[in-house]
C-alpha cells in the first residue's frame, strides 16, 4: 500500500452506550455521548487545526488552535475540550475563526526554525500541515527573542531531541504518563522559561527514567523528536501493517517503507492486542534482520570439526534428505526427531511436525513451549477444559483486583504492563483497581509512579503452591466463596473435597509461615482482598510454570478463581502471560511428542485418523520423544538426527553439558535459523532462516488471538521458513504442494476444531481472530467459558504442596532466580545484533 499516516481523530474514543445528535458545519451527526466535538467532526470527515489534540491520549486545550463556534454559546471554545451535547450546531470553519487560527500559528511559526526543506519530518510534520490548512504564507512578527538554536539531544540510541523544535503542547509528556505510565517527562519552567524535560535539568533522555518505547517520538507533532532512521533514510513512502515477534503480546505494527529498506515500526492504533503503544523491542529492535553476522545461504560440513562450505539450495536440500533417509534406514524412523519454533509462524510450525510425523515417521517432536507452558496447558485443560487463558487484554480495564504471580509485567510484557497500571492508576472517574504481587523479588510493578500494591507476598522460591494453598485456605475457612457460582457450574463433590483439604490446619497461612516466609496476616488479608474485591483477575509467568510443580500451581491458581466466581465475563479469568511471540500458537499446533494440533492426544484413534486421511500416512500411535528425552538417547547411542527449528537449545536449555553431550553424539544436526548460534557449532547443516519481515503468515499470542504476519521485503536467504521446510520435505519425498502460507491455514482450519473458521481472507477483514473460532463462535471468543466451562462442570483438583529438590545447604547457601529483563529477549540472538541497542 502507499504510504498514508494514521488517521488521527484528536481525542479519544467515547465507550458511552448513549448516542448524541448534533449539527456540524450543516450535517447531521450522531456519536456516543461524552464525543469531542473535534472528534464527532473528524469521524464525519471534517477536520478541524489542531496541535496539542492526538487520539492517544486526553483532551488538553493548550494549544487554541482547534477553535470552534456554537450557536447559542458566547466566545469560540476549544473543540477538543468540548464534548457534543444534544441539538448543539457547530461552526468549524468561519471568517472569524480563520483569523483566530492564523493569528496563532503566526505566533508558533515566529520561534520556530524555518528549515522544513532539511528537516527530517518534512512531509510528515503536523505544524508544517496546519501551517498550510490554516493559510499561514507569512509571519509578520520581527521576533527579538526566541528558544532556536538550543543544544540537542543524542543521547538515546534510538531518536533525537531537537528543542529549538519544540512547541511545549505537552503531547509527549501526556503520552508519557497516560499510554505508558513511566511518567519520565516533564514540562520545567513557566510561560516563556517553559521547555520539556527528561526529568532533572541537567538530565539527558538516555540518563533519565525514560524506557524507549516510543509513545512520546509517536505523539510529537513536530521534528523534535524523531527517529534516528528516519534522519539517516528519509520519511517512508509505504506501509504494511504486521505482527511484532517479540513477546506473548503480540502487538500489530505498520512497518514504514521506502522501497525494501524499513524506515520504521509505528504502533497500529487498530491493533487490539497493544491499541497503538508499544515498547523498546518491538518498536526499534528490529536492526537484526539486516545484522552482517546474518547467514543468507546454506552451508554443510561432514564433520563438526570440518569448516563450513556454501552451497546452493537444491544441493543443501538433496544433500540433508539424504542423510535423514540414510539415517532412518540404519537407525530405524525414531532415530530421528525435530524442534519447532516458538518464533516462527503458526504455519511454519505446523509443517514441521507434519514433516516429523508424516515424514520421519514418528512422534518425535519438541518445543520450547513444552519447557515453559505445558503447565498451564495441562493445568487448564484439567480444570476449565481448554490448554489457554481465558481473558483477552481489553478484559484489563474491568479488574478490580489484579493478582500477578511469577510474572514481571513491566519487563517481560511491557504494553500489556502499561495498560494494566492505567487501571490501577485510574482513569475517567473510577478508582484504580488494586494489587497483589506473589513474588519472591519486588519487581516495579510493586511499587512506581502512582501505583502500590496492596499486597506483595515476597514468597521463599519454590513456594508457590503453599502460598495459593493457604490463600485458599482463608477463603474457604472464613466463608469467603461463591457458592452459587460453584454449584452451577462446578462439580460439587469435588469442590467439597478440595475444601475439606485446604481447611487442614495444616495449610493455613500461620502453619505454611515458616515454609513460604510470608508473613500469616499480610497473606490473609490478601486473600480477603482477592475473594471480596470485586472482580479478580490473575496473571502469571514463568515463575509459575519453570518449576517442577508448575502444573500444580496453574491448578491452584484455576482453584482459586473458581471458588470465587472468578471467570467467565470481563475483568476476571486466568491468564498466562506467554514468553515468546508465537508460545501459545506453537502449542497449538501440535508440537508436543504427545499431542495432535488442537490438544488431542496422538493415542485418540479418531483424531489420528482424522489426520492420516487427510495427509495420506499412517500415524505412529505411541507419543515420540521430548527434548530431555531425545538427547538422552543420543548419548545411548540410538538418537541420530535432529531437525532444530529457530531455537538455540545449546544456549536455553537447562544442563548445558548434557545438551552438548547429545548434539555432539548425532550424526545429522541441522539447524535452521538467522545466525550460527550455540547449538550450530554442532550442526553439520546450516539452513538460513528468514525474518518475521520477510514471510507471510500468523502469529497466536497469549490471549489466544491469532494475528496476520505479513511480508514487508524480501527473504535475504531466498526462501520463507515454510518455503525451506517444504522443499526438504520434497526432497525427502513426501507430495508437499503449498504456494502460499494461506493454503497450510485452511489445512490447519479443516484439522483442528479450534480453528474450524479461520483463514486469512477472515484475518484481513477482522484484523485478528481469538480462538475458538467455529460456527458457534464465528467471531472467535474474546472470553472464555462465559456460559458453562468447556469440559462441562469446573474440576477443583486437589494440590498438595511437595518442596522442591533445589534446597540451600553449606555449599549451595543461594538459591537463584532467573527474570526478564526490558531491553533484551530470550537468548539475545535478535536484540544484541541491532546496531541502535546501546
Amino acid at each position: 500500500m502507499t504510504y498514508q499516516p494514521q488517521k488521527d481523530f484528536g481525542t479519544p474514543e467515547s465507550r458511552s452506550d448513549e448516542a448524541v445528535s448534533l449539527t456540524i458545519d450543516g450535517r447531521n451527526v450522531t456519536v456516543p455521548a461524552g464525543t469531542s466535538v473535534m472528534r464527532a467532526a473528524a469521524e464525519q470527515g471534517t477536520s478541524i487545526p489542531k496541535l496539542c489534540a492526538t487520539d492517544s491520549v486526553k483532551s488538553y486545550g493548550s494549544c487554541r488552535l482547534c477553535l470552534v463556534e456554537i450557536a447559542g454559546r458566547k466566545g469560540t471554545p476549544a473543540s477538543c475540550t468540548t464534548p457534543v451535547e444534544p441539538g448543539m450546531v457547530v461552526h468549524t470553519q468561519t471568517p472569524h475563526l480563520a483569523k483566530l487560527r492564523k493569528g496563532v500559528m503566526e505566533l508558533y511559526i515566529s520561534d520556530h526554525p524555518l528549515d522544513c526543506l532539511t528537516c527530517a519530518a518534512n512531509g510528515d510534520c503536523e505544524l508544517q500541515d496546519q501551517a498550510g490548512a490554516v493559510g499561514l504564507r507569512d509571519v509578520r512578527y520581527d521576533v527579538q527573542a526566541t528558544h532556536l538554536g538550543q543544544e540537542k539531544d543524542h543521547s538515546n540510541p534510538y531518536f533525537d531531541f531537537d528543542p529549538s523544535k519544540c512547541i511545549a503542547c505537552s503531547r509527549c509528556i501526556r503520552a508519557c504518563d497516560e499510554v505508558q505510565g513511566t511518567l519520565a517527562l516533564t514540562m520545567e519552567g513557566r510561560g516563556w522559561d517553559s521547555k520539556i524535560s527528561a526529568g532533572f535539568a541537567s538530565d539527558n533522555f538516555m540518563g533519565s527514567e525514560c524506557v524507549s518505547c516510543g509513545a512520546c517520538v509517536q505523539a510529537c507533532p513536530t521534528a523534535t523528536l524523531v527517529e534516528k532512521k528516519v534522519v539517516e533514510v528519509g520519511t517512508p513512502e509505504r506501509s504494511v501493517v504486521t505482527t511484532c515477534a517479540y513477546c506473548g503480546v503480540g502487538c500489530t505494527f505498520r512497518a514504514e517503507m521506502r522501497g525494501e529498506q524499513l524506515v520504521r515500526m509505528v504502533p497500529y492504533k487498530d491493533g487490539k492486542a497493544n491499541r497503538g503503544h508499544s515498547c523498546v523491542k518491538g518498536r526499534f529492535a528490529w536492526g537484526y534482520a539486516q545484522h552482517q553476522e546474518r547467514i543468507l545461504k546454506p552451508m554443510i560440513r561432514a564433520s563438526i570439526s570440518d569448516p563450513w562450505r556454501e552451497v546452493e539450495w537444491d544441493e543443501a536440500f538433496a544433500y540433508t534428505a539424504s542423510e535423514l533417509n540414510r539415517i532412518s534406514k540404519k537407525y530405524g524412523r525414531n532415530a530421528l526427531g525435530g524442534i519447532t519454533s516458538s518464533r516462527c509462524t503458526n504455519e511454519e510450525t505446523f509443517l514441521v511436525q507434519k514433516l516429523v510425523r508424516a515424514g520421519f515417521g514418528n512422534n518425535n517432536v519438541d518445543t520450547c513451549a513444552r519447557v515453559c507452558h505445558s503447565p498451564t496447558g495441562y493445568g487448564l485443560k484439567t480444570t476449565f477444559g481448554t490448554s489457554a487463558g481465558t481473558q483477552d487484554f481489553d478484559s484489563v480495564e474491568d479488574s478490580d483486583v489484579i493478582l500477578i504471580i511469577g510474572a514481571n509485567p513491566t519487563d517481560g510484557h511491557p504494553v500489556f504492563a502499561s495498560r494494566m497500571k492505567r487501571r490501577l492508576r485510574g482513569q475517567d472517574g473510577r478508582p484504580g483497581a488494586k494489587l497483589i504481587v506473589i513474588d519472591p523479588r519486588r519487581t516495579d510493578i510493586v511499587r512506581s509512579p502512582h501505583i502500590e500494591a496492596q499486597h506483595h507476598l515476597p514468597l521463599r522460591p519454590g513456594t508457590n503452591v503453599a502460598v495459593l494453598s493457604a490463600m485458599a485456605h482463608v477463603i474457604v475457612t472464613e466463608g469467603l466463596t461463591d457458592e452459587a457460582f460453584i454449584r452451577e457450574r462446578c462439580d460439587w463433590d469435588e469442590y467439597s473435597h478440595w475444601a475439606e483439604f485446604v481447611s487442614q490446619a495444616r495449610n493455613s497461612p500461620e502453619n505454611l509461615q515458616p515454609v513460604t516466609l510470608v508473613d500469616a496476616e499480610e497473606l490473609r488479608a490478601a486473600a480477603r482482598l482477592y475473594a471480596t474485591g470485586g472482580n479478580g483477575a490473575i496473571y502469571y509467568g514463568l515463575g509459575v510454570t519453570e518449576h517442577s510443580q508448575g502444573s500444580s500451581t496453574v491448578m491452584a491458581i484455576a482453584n482459586l478463581a473458581m471458588a470465587t466466581g472468578n471467570i467467565g465475563r470481563r475483568g476476571v479469568g486466568v491468564n498466562p502471560l506467554r514468553g515468546q511471540n508465537n508460545v501459545q500458537g506453537a502449542c497449538d499446533m501440535g508440537s508436543f511428542p504427545h499431542e495432535l494440533a488442537g490438544y488431542r492426544h496422538i493415542s485418540d484413534g479418531d483424531a489420528r485418523r482424522l489426520f492420516e486421511d487427510d495427509w495420506g500416512v499412517t500415524l505412529d500411535p505411541e507419543p515420540g520423544l521430548r527434548i530431555p528425552s531425545m538427547l538422552d538417547a543420543a548419548v545411548d547411542g540410538v538418537f541420530k538426527a535432529l531437525y532444530c527449528q529457530g531455537e538455540d537449545i545449546l544456549q536455553s536449555d537447562p544442563n548445558t553439558a548434557h545438551v552438548s553431550a547429545g548434539l555432539a553424539a548425532m550424526e545429522c544436526v541441522i539447524v535452521h535459523d538467522l545466525f550460527l548460534n550455540e547449538t550450530a557449532n554442532y550442526a553439520h547443516i546450516f539452513l538460513p532462516g528468514s525474518t518475521f519481515l520477510e514471510k507471510n503468515g500468523t502469529f497466536t499470542n497469549a490471549e489466544r488471538r491469532i494475528q496476520p504476519v505479513r511480508k514487508v521485503m524480501t527473504p535475504l536467504n531466498g526462501l520463507e521458513d515454510w518455503e525451506v521446510t517444504q522443499r526438504l520435505a520434497q526432497a525427502m519425498g513426501l507430495d508437499w504442494n503449498y504456494s502460499h502460507p494461506s493454503e497450510i491455514m485452511d489445512e490447519i482450519a479443516r484439522l483442528t476444531p479450534t480453528f474450524a473458521g479461520v483463514s486469512f481472507a477472515r484475518l484481513d477483514e477482522a484484523g485478528s481472530l481469538q480462538w475458538p473460532v467455529t460456527a458457534d463462535a464465528p467471531e472467535g471468543s474474546p472470553i472464555m467459558h462465559v456460559d458453562g466451562f468447556v469440559r462441562g462442570k469446573g474440576k477443583f483438583v486437589v494440590t498438595d504442596y511437595v518442596p522442591t529438590d533445589e534446597k540451600t545447604g553449606p555449599r549451595f547457601p543461594l538459591l537463584l532466580t532467573t527474570g526478564r529483563i526490558l531491553s533484551q529477549y530470550n537468548v539475545g540472538a535478535q536484540t544484541r545484533r541491532t546496531e541502535n541497542v546501546a
